[in-house]
């Protein structure tokens, strides 16, 4: 009769569990179909492969080793003990029933031992670190829903063992040490409690154990824990190829009356799966260098507040769907539309919701963020942050006209002179005069060149980048490279016009730019700018570019190793190295400039605390170089001190955008007389004289 009234309340509870879970699971669903559809690639082997390698391998978890440990523990844990929970559950059922794989059954019962002891184990250790040893990236919250996860999940954990361990007293059998030694040790401590008494406790933990895997049913997918269902298919539906692509806007579509993303259904269906795949690990804030300069701009945050936006304004579109329930967890809206299939979009217009841009993300915000990526690489489940706050700028920019003043002024001398400064376009070419030693022709006083030098806003109008450009020039002309310049024909590559949302602008730059490289046959490109460097080699060939396209450190490089030219002098200087965003993160060349360096007598490389993938920006990306910072510390000045804790005599970069602001940093930190700032061709230049 027990057994009988155990399976109807457990086959009840579970039945109501499931449908509730279902319930948001559906909704979820629904709330991210009211995005926008978007292109999706196949390209099956690369997902697959980022499945593997990121999600079963948990390659970015171990980005921190201590949380990846840990976390591969729960991971793999707890798909193992789902396995003995339905040997647990029949156990309830049928007396000391064990599932029928004879002589392996002890491997099983070992491997279900151990899986839940070390999952004992990685939950305390989490819990350690969130309260004891109070890791400042898991600090942001105190909501109580972090206290319940590691609370149930010891429950769950100790339930399993104290199950068997009364099933063993119960049974009447002799605690098995080897192959099941945590049960067997529990079994020990309570081998004198009796038959009946074993029973009730039996039971008693059963059902705490089943109750607690119901309850994280229904929890999981309106929590955080979200991930758990999200994060397998964020990282297989993320975008395929170069990373940080943004998508083009077709403005040739005379339906589209607003650009960029001022809604949270105007983002792409891909896009939002993003919200709800977010582990809330503070990860991506924590390397932030607007965050960690005192900045408004948290990328955790954001994500977390769109998708709390993105649940209320869905509760309130999908309330009356007749599959739904007349709730959503988390949500305070109320019933106002019946919709379904293709009107959900359209109805969601409607839904009277708090601003998206202005009252669920400030405009601050979205101005602080560099586009350095460290967010992105960072992210164990591939969440991309950067193209949404890109996509919100553009609606600041081109829907509303909202923009920093500086970034207003941009854009006219831009329009105007086609560079930052205004300064008059015919004065671009003037650079090559700084020295008469260096041949640098135009692609008019040459019959044939086989590189074009795309020398950029900031080697031609900036004195101090120019240094860089001629330096780059004397390398090629010591190696023999046949290469030119467009000079007063060169425009701006439009890159940072991009980046800070006009996206208009940038596509008619590099439509001109385009037709200029065609018109002289350019199938080679290169440039001292990995901003440059990285637009046209990703972006650029969606608008028409075909041609080769080369950073400056990539053929020093190659004229090194071809032996054209051969650094022999002596550079005696200790080199703290800052890798650029858009050269490593965005194009993983790492290895190639501290290579070169190496190459060059008496050069020492220092390694900043943080390099490689986890560089901290200098502050010059996404449009900041042209913007004031009016919160918290300067990024550059930040940056700048990182590498002066290794006491160098010079600071190393391979970016215009870079060696400006570890410049102006050295300059504010008075030290520009004992450390100087080199780039990597300049560097070299002094080792061929």
């Amino acid at each position: 009769m027990l057994t009988l009234i155990n399976f109807i309340v457990l086959l009840a509870v579970t039945g109501s569990a499931i449908y509730l879970f279902l319930q948001v699971v559906y909704s979820r669903y629904l709330f991210v179909k009211l995005g926008k559809k978007a292109e999706f690639e196949l390209n099956l082997k690369e997902r697959i492969n980022a499945v593997l390698v990121n999600g079963f391998g948990q390659r970015k978890l171990f980005k921190d080793k201590k949380s990846g440990y840990m976390h591969l523990i729960l991971f793999y844990g707890f798909m193992i003990i789902q396995v003995g929970l339905i040997e647990l559950v029949i156990k309830g059922f049928i007396k000391g029933y064990e599932f029928p794989f004879g002589d392996a059954h002890s491997y099983f019962s070992l491997l279900q031992e151990w899986s839940t002891f070390l999952m004992l184990c990685a939950v305390g250790y989490a819990a350690f670190r969130r309260y004891v040893e109070k890791l400042k990236r898991l600090q942001w919250k105190r909501d109580g829903k972090a206290a319940f996860v590691y609370n149930g999940l010891t429950i769950l954990t100790l339930s399993i063992l104290l199950s068997l361990g009364f099933e063993t007293v119960m049974l009447g059998h002799e605690p098995d040490f080897v192959y099941a030694p945590f049960s067997g040790f529990v079994s020990l401590v309570f081998s004198g409690i009796g038959t009946t008494a074993a029973t009730v406790l039996f039971y008693v933990f059963w059902w705490v154990h089943m109750l607690i895997v119901l309850s994280f049913m229904v929890f999981v997918p309106q929590s955080k824990q979200a991930h758990e269902l999200f994060a397998m298919f964020n990282i297989f539906f993320k975008k395929v190829g170069p990373v940080g692509k943004l998508n083009k806007i077709d403005f040739e579509d005379e339906d589209v009356e607003e650009y960029g993303v001022g809604k949270i259904e105007d983002f792409t269906q891909q896009q939002l799966i993003d919200l709800y795949a977010c582990v809330e690990c503070g990860r991506c804030t924590n390397m932030c260098p607007a965050s960690g300069t005192g900045k408004t701009l948290s990328p955790m945050d954001l994500i977390v507040k769109m998708r709390d936006h993105l649940t209320e304004k869905g509760a309130a579109v999908t309330s009356r769907n007749p599959w739904m329930p007349n709730f959503v967890f988390g949500s305070s809206a109320s019933p106002t539309a019946v919709v379904s299939g293709s009107t959900a979009q359209e109805t969601a217009a409607t839904v009277e919701m708090p601003n998206l841009i202005g009252d669920v993300i400030t405009e601050e915000e979205l101005w602080a963020c560099t586009t350095c990526r460290n967010c992105e690489d960072q992210c164990p489940v591939a969440n991309e942050h950067v193209d949404k706050i890109i996509d919100m700028r553009r609606f600041l920019v081109m829907t509303e006209g909202s923009m920093p003043h500086e970034a207003t002024r941009y854009f006219q001398n831009i329009e105007r002179q086609s560079n930052p400064w205004g300064i008059n376009r015919k004065e671009r070419i003037k650079w090559r005069e700084e020295r008469d030693d260096i041949e640098i022709p135009t692609v008019n006083e040459v019959k044939e060149f086989e590189y074009l030098f795309w020398v950029g806003s900031m080697g031609s109008f900036d004195k101090r980048s120019q240094k860089i450009a001629l330096s780059f020039a004397k390398i090629l002309n010591l190696a023999g490279v046949k290469f030119a310049i467009l000079g007063n024909k060169e425009r701006n590559s439009g890159d940072t016009a991009r980046r800070i949302g006009n996206e208009f602008l940038f596509q008619q730059l590099a439509q001109e730019n385009i037709s200029v490289f065609q018109s002289y046959e350019v199938k080679k490109i290169l440039t001292i700018d990995p901003h440059a460097y990285n637009t046209f080699k990703h972006e650029y060939p969606e608008f028409g570019l075909e041609a080769e396209v080369y950073h400056h450190t990539e053929i020093i490089y190659q004229l090194i190793q071809e032996g054209r030219i051969k650094p022999s002098k002596e550079v005696k200087e200790e080199i703290a190295y800052h890798d650029s965003c858009y050269l490593g993160r965005y194009n993983g060349i790492f290895d190639i400039p501290r290579q070169i360096l190496k190459t060059i007598p008496g050069v020492q490389v220092l390694e900043m605390e943080r390099n490689r993938e986890d560089a901290m920006c200098c502050g010059a990306g996404g449009g900041r170089m042209w913007m004031e910072e009016t919160q918290g510390k300067r990024v550059n000045v930040d940056r700048t001190e990182q590498a002066l804790r290794l006491k160098p005599t010079m600071i190393g970069s391979n970016c215009p955008y870079c060696l400006t602001m570890l410049s102006d940093g050295t300059k504010a930190k008075e030290v520009e007389e004992q450390v100087k700032t080199l780039d990597i061709a300049e560097i070299v230049e002094k080792s061929l004289m």
